[in-house]
C-alpha cells in the first residue's frame, strides 16, 4: 500500500521518540488517525474528552518525562481548544508538538465549515508553526518541528489539509531542491556550562556575601545533590518557587519552603534579609517578593539567556544547564564559617512548621483546608507524583505537602490555569504507571475538565484525586477582598456531589466532612483499586492569607468585611485566630 503524507508524519514522530499522542479524532484529521491506527503498536493514542485536556496532558507528559509531548486535534474548534494547554507549555517551557487539521486545500479561506486558519491562530503560542503544503513537505517540516520544540523547550505546531493527509507520497513530486531525506533526526546531545571567567566572577560574588539566599525553580529539578552542596558551602537557606517544589526535599535542613503568596514566612524573610541572591532555574514572576533592587547582589543560572536578569538586577548571569553549572561552580566556592543568617532562618522554619502543624489539627468544624492536606502529606508514597490545580487548593498543597527525595510535583505554573490538575495527573500516570499519582484540586478547577474522569477510567489510569470542596472560587474571593478591599461577588459555586459524579464515571469515591475522620478516609482513597476520588468539604470562610500580611492587605480585608462580605463574622474570627497564632 502506498505511503501517505500522514504515514510519513507519524513515522517521523516515532523517530523523534513520540510514544503517546493525546487527542480526539475528527474528520479534519482522519488521515492522521488512520496512520496512527497502523502504528498503534509504536505510538499509543489516548482519546480525551476535551482538546484542552489533550494539550495539558501533552504538557504534563513532557514535564514528567523530559520527552516530547504530543497532542492532536481536528480543524476549527478542535484546534482552538488546544490553545490554553499549549500556552501552559509555552509559559512553563515544556517541549510539545501539536498536530491539527485544515479543510480541503482548495477550500481554505472560503468560509467553509470549520474553516479556521490555525497556522495564523497559533503564531504567538508556537516556537515553530507551519502549514504543510503536501506530502513532499511533511518529512522536513515534522523533523524541524520536533527538533525546535525540544531545542527551545516550547510548543511547536503543524497543520495539514485533510485531503493532503491521505495523499500518497509518490503523487507529490518534490521540487528539484528538496532532496529526499535531507534532514536528520539526530539531536545534539550534551549540556552547556558557562565560560570559566563567568564562573569565577559568580564564585567571587557568592564567596563575598555574608547572607546568601538561594531561590530554586523548575530548572533546579534533578539537582538535589548539587543544590544541597552549594547551600551548605554558602550557608544559604533555599527557598523554592512552586514549580521547583521537588528540587530539594522539604525536610532538608536548609529548605525554607515556597515563596510568594503561597509560600512561607521564613522564605520571605530569607529573601528580604539576604545580601546576596543565587537564582537557580527560576523566573518566579512576582517581583515584589525579591530583595529590593540595590539591597542584594545577584547571580543567576539559567539555560535560557533571555531569562537572565529578567526579574532581578543580577551582576552575573551563568548561561547553562543548572546541574552541570553547579558542579563546575562548587570547586570555586569557599565554605562559610559564619552561619548566623542560616541559623536564624532555620529557627523560623521550625516555628513555621509548628504553626502549620497546629493549623492542621482536626479540632474545628467546618474543616479548614489545612487539615485535609496536612493529613494527606504523610500518606503519600515515597516516589509519589503530585499535581495540583490552581486556586486555594494550590496554597494548601504548597504549604502542607512535604516533598521527600524521589517525589515529583508540577502544576500549571506561570499560566496558572484552572482545570489542569486532573489532566496533569492522568498524563503522569500514563508516563509512570508504576508510581502513585495524586492530584489536589478545587471544586472550581475540577468542574472545568471533569469529563477527563472518563479518560482515566478508559485507560486504567489509577489516579487519586482529592477535591477540596468549599463551593467557592476561593482564591478569587480572597483576591477581591485583600487586593481591592471589595466584598466577595459572584464567587459562590453551585454545590456538586463529586463523589456521586465520580461513581457515575466508574471511579471509587469517598466523602468526608469530619476533620477527625479525614486522615482515615484519605488513606482509603489512596489504597483503592483503580481511579479514586475523595471529596473533602472544607470551610468556605477560611481566608487565604499570604505568609506575612501587609498593612494594606489587612486594611483591605477589613474594608471588604465592613462592606458586607457574606460570612464576615466567621472570616473575621479566622483572621483573628491566625493573627494570634503568628504572634
Amino acid at each position: 500500500m502506498p505511503q501517505t503524507a500522514s504515514d510519513v508524519l507519524v513515522d517521523t514522530l516515532a523517530k523523534w521518540g513520540v510514544g503517546v499522542v493525546f487527542g480526539i479524532p475528527g474528520d479534519g484529521v482522519n488521515g492522521v488517525i488512520e496512520a496512527l491506527r497502523k502504528r498503534q503498536d509504536d505510538i499509543r493514542f489516548i482519546q480525551v474528552r476535551h482538546e484542552e485536556a489533550a494539550a495539558f496532558m501533552a504538557t504534563a507528559y513532557a514535564k514528567f518525562t523530559g520527552k516530547l509531548g504530543c497532542c492532536l486535534s481536528t480543524s476549527g474548534p478542535g484546534g482552538i481548544h488546544l490553545l490554553n494547554g499549549l500556552y501552559d507549555a509555552k509559559m512553563d517551557g515544556a517541549p510539545v508538538i501539536a498536530i491539527t487539521g485544515l479543510q480541503f486545500h482548495d477550500l481554505v479561506g472560503s468560509f467553509t465549515q470549520q474553516d479556521v486558519a490555525l497556522d495564523k491562530l497559533f503564531e504567538d503560542v508556537a516556537c515553530f508553526n507551519e502549514r504543510i503544503m503536501g506530502p513532499a513537505h511533511v518529512e522536513g517540516m515534522t523533523e524541524l518541528a520536533c527538533r525546535t520544540a525540544l531545542a527551545r523547550r516550547q510548543p511547536a505546531h503543524l497543520t495539514i489539509c485533510v485531503d493532503h493527509q491521505s495523499e500518497a507520497l509518490k503523487k507529490d513530486k518534490p521540487s528539484e531542491r528538496n532532496l529526499p531525506h535531507h534532514i536528520s533526526n539526530v539531536m545534539a546531545s550534551g549540556v552547556t556550562t558557562p565560560v570559566a571567567g563567568q564562573l569565577q566572577k559568580a564564585a567571587d560574588i557568592l564567596n563575598t556575601g555574608q547572607k546568601v539566599t538561594i531561590l530554586a525553580g523548575q530548572g533546579a529539578l534533578g539537582c538535589e545533590a548539587e543544590l544541597a552542596k552549594v547551600s551548605d558551602l554558602l550557608a544559604a537557606p533555599v527557598a523554592k518557587a512552586l514549580l521547583g517544589k521537588a528540587a530539594l526535599p522539604d525536610d532538608h535542613p536548609h529548605c525554607t519552603g515556597g515563596v510568594g503568596l503561597l509560600g512561607t514566612a521564613p522564605s520571605q524573610d530569607a529573601l528580604e534579609g539576604c545580601d546576596t541572591l543565587l537564582i537557580i532555574g527560576s523566573t518566579f514572576p512576582y517581583v515584589e517578593f525579591y530583595p529590593k533592587p540595590g539591597k542584594a547582589r545577584g547571580v543567576q543560572i539559567d539555560r535560557d539567556g533571555q531569562r537572565l536578569g529578567l526579574r532581578f538586577p543580577i551582576e552575573c548571569g551563568l548561561l547553562g544547564d543548572a546541574r552541570a553549572t553547579l558542579r563546575t561552580l562548587i570547586p570555586l566556592l569557599t565554605r562559610k564559617d559564619e552561619r548566623g543568617f542560616l541559623t536564624k532562618i532555620q529557627a523560623e522554619v521550625k516555628d513555621w512548621n509548628a504553626l502549620l502543624a497546629e493549623r492542621g489539627k482536626p479540632d474545628e468544624r467546618p474543616m479548614r483546608g489545612d487539615v485535609a492536606v496536612e493529613a494527606l502529606s504523610p500518606l503519600l508514597a515515597g516516589r509519589a507524583i503530585v499535581t495540583t490545580d490552581c486556586g486555594v487548593n494550590t496554597a494548601y498543597a504548597a504549604r502542607h505537602l512535604k516533598m521527600r527525595s524521589g517525589m515529583m510535583f508540577s502544576t500549571s505554573g506561570t499560566l496558572a490555569s484552572m482545570g489542569a490538575g486532573l489532566p496533569y495527573a492522568i498524563a503522569a500516570k500514563i508516563a509512570h504507571p508504576d508510581r502513585q499519582v495524586v492530584s489536589v484540586v478545587g471544586d472550581g478547577g475540577l468542574t472545568m475538565l471533569i469529563g477527563e474522569m472518563a479518560t482515566a477510567k478508559k485507560y486504567g489510569a489509577a489516579v487519586k484525586v482529592v477535591v477540596l470542596k468549599n463551593n467557592s472560587l476561593g482564591q478569587i474571593k480572597w483576591e477581591q477582598m485583600a487586593f481591592l478591599g471589595n466584598p466577595e461577588y459572584v464567587c459562590d459555586l453551585q454545590p456538586i456531589d463529586f463523589a456521586a459524579v465520580a461513581r457515575g464515571f466508574g471511579w471509587t469515591a469517598f466523602s468526608v466532612s469530619d476533620p477527625a475522620a479525614v486522615a482515615g478516609v484519605l488513606a482509603q482513597g489512596l489504597e483503592a483499586e483503580g481511579p479514586a476520588l475523595v471529596e473533602v468539604e472544607i470551610d468556605q470562610n477560611d481566608p487565604l492569607l499570604p505568609p506575612k500580611v501587609k498593612a494594606k492587605q489587612a486594611i483591605n480585608l477589613m474594608k471588604a468585611l465592613m462592606k458586607g462580605t457574606p460570612g464576615r463574622a466567621d472570616i473575621a474570627a479566622h483572621i483573628v485566630q491566625d493573627a494570634r497564632e503568628m504572634i
